[in-house]
């Protein structure tokens, strides 16, 4: 019968969001870029861009969370070898980060933007897949506290800022490119590193090192920060995985976390059998040296946060518009309009949080504004773009329906990511609590914040009105442990919100202040009042048709 309809024709499917450019396709992270320092980086960002919207990018980033690392713990023979076997697709999606300098480039570049340009590059790159990026940022992060002893940076800089990636198992000095990983909580304490236990005793030629840590991600990295007793109290130690004399450095891999989502990234619980360690900055100044690497990694909490609800809004916009239903396309339809505009203004005020976050990294050190700003609002964005980044996941996979609830899609790769960044380097009461400790110690940073949002004022009647609310709600700093999150939710949004008055279109700016800040919405994402441009919203914020 030549009009037969053949049930097993597909129609009214969206096509997949494949092969085109994620830094182009993401009008608000091109604008941040160049007005925050990088737009010498565009070509570079556009071709990273480019290989990220691949289906052959895609397709690595799939099959490393599918087929997830393996621990070896001895050789055939019997012999200790403490090894994690990776899936070819992680080694390729190292090589491109590591070679796109994503893990330490701006160490060895120091020209203007080159931290905003890195923080532009890591957006882009964990939309294929976040678990590689932990060595990434490790790596990036260690640099700073290695400086404080120069004859150690000075050995291993070269190899940590090295654009080659190295996965073979071996000293480090005879390898074309190192990595670096964290090794600082304990299972007695979590966040409260001074319940540490582990002990370095002094050797002849540095510390040994017994005792045990709960989370080690990157086992296979070349060297890793460690937090131990010294004798003085808590230290920092650099641990290398191989010794300089050829030997394995004993560090026992105990088993891998079996975790919700970071699945192509192997994290360890780990045990140091008189392991050796060579001590970063003074004995029982542990915390103060490790903090720089804490710091950095937070920012990239920030970074990979912000990229998780860049490509929930890429994936729910684009499936919208392509997808029919009750005569119209999805993104043509009021209420879906509304909840896709909702989405978008969250990751336009996340990517302009984030490389505005990304300048201050780069300051000099007596910018005294910008490093007040880089002290006070690191905690800010960390706590809140983390917080929001499950519910935006969560809505961005509604949009497709029951579509976005299947692993082809990938959305619930995007969903089980989601907590991990809110989770890394402080969780939420820790975050705000390190908020009010700023503010205690160095009442100056209040200042910063308030120069910066003041760049914005004027520019919109409910900023001004919001910014006097704020400044009304510090008072007593002893009373604000109990609305910590009150109050760092606000000084989130605020922020934000001045950033996209002074830069964003006017219709972003707009809806950003009338549903955050004048309190003119609901709990959910697709609750914004009526009479915005939730339309031109979307169309700015979708990936070409």
């Amino acid at each position: 019968m030549a009009n037969r309809f053949d049930t097993h024709d597909v129609v009214n499917q969206a096509p997949p969001l494949t092969g085109y450019d994620v830094f182009g396709a993401d009008a608000a992270l091109v604008e941040a870029a160049e007005r925050e320092g990088a737009a010498w980086a565009t070509d570079e960002l556009h071709d990273l861009g480019r290989c990220a919207g691949s289906n052959a990018a895609q397709e690595l980033g799939r099959r490393a969370n599918e087929n997830p690392p393996v621990l070896v713990t001895h050789d055939r023979y019997g012999n200790r070898v403490d090894r994690v076997r990776y899936h070819p697709a992680y080694h390729e999606l190292m090589t491109t980060a590591i070679g796109n300098g994503l893990h330490a480039a701006p160490w060895a570049d120091d020209r203007a933007g080159a931290h905003v340009a890195r923080a532009a590059k890591i957006i882009v790159w964990y939309q294929v897949d976040g678990g590689h990026v932990c060595p990434i940022s490790m790596t990036y992060s260690v640099v700073p506290s290695l400086r404080h002893v120069p004859e150690i940076a000075a050995e291993w800089e070269p190899r940590l800022t090295s654009r080659v990636y190295d996965p073979t198992d071996g000293p480090a000095a005879g390898k074309l490119g190192a990595t670096c990983g964290m090794g600082m909580t304990e299972k007695q304490g979590g966040s409260d590193v001074r319940a540490n236990t582990t002990v370095a005793a002094p050797t002849a030629d540095g510390y040994a090192l017994t005792g045990h840590k709960w989370f080690c991600s990157a086992p296979m990295s070349d060297a890793f920060l460690m937090l131990a007793q010294a004798p003085q109290g808590l230290s920092c130690f650099l641990v290398p995985r191989w010794l300089p004399d050829g030997a394995r450095n004993p560090i026992r891999i105990q088993r891998l976390k079996d975790k919700l989502g970071d699945r192509s990234n192997a994290s360890s619980e780990i045990e140091l059998v008189d392991t050796w360690g060579a001590l970063i900055g003074e004995e029982g100044r542990g915390i103060r040296t490790i903090i720089e690497m804490v710091n950095h990694t937070r920012l990239d909490c920030v970074l990979g946060s912000t990229a998780i609800t860049r490509q929930g809004v890429a994936q729910a916009t684009w499936h919208t518009h392509h997808r029919r239903a009750f005569g119209a396309h999805l993104d043509e339809q009021p209420l879906m309009t509304n909840v896709l505009a909702d989405l978008t203004l969250e990751s336009e005020a996340a990517t302009a949080a984030a490389l505005r976050l990304a300048r201050a990294f780069e300051a000099d050190p007596s910018d005294e504004h910008e490093q007040r700003v880089k002290r006070l609002v690191t905690p800010i964005v960390k706590y809140w773009t983390c917080k929001r980044a499950p519910q935006h996941a969560a809505e961005a996979l509604e949009c497709l329906g029951g579509a976005g609830y299947v692993e082809e899609s990938d959305l619930p790769r995007l969903f089980r990511q989601s907590p991990l960044n809110g989770v890394w380097e402080g969780s939420g009461n820790v975050i705000c609590l390190d908020v009010l400790r700023a503010i205690a110690r160095d009442p100056g940073v209040l200042d910063a914040y308030w120069d910066e949002v003041g760049l914005a004022g004027g520019g919109d009647r409910r900023l001004d009105d919001a910014v006097v609310a704020l400044r009304g709600e510090i008072t007593d700093l002893d009373q604000l442990e109990t609305r910590a999150r009150r109050l760092v939710e606000r000084f989130a949004t605020v922020f934000q919100a001045a950033l996209l008055v002074r830069h964003a279109p006017p219709a972003v700016a707009d809806a950003f202040c009338a549903s955050r800040l004048e309190g003119d919405a609901g709990r959910a994402f697709g609750t914004l009042p009526t009479g915005l441009d939730t339309a031109a919203i979307v169309e700015r914020a979708r990936p070409a048709a």
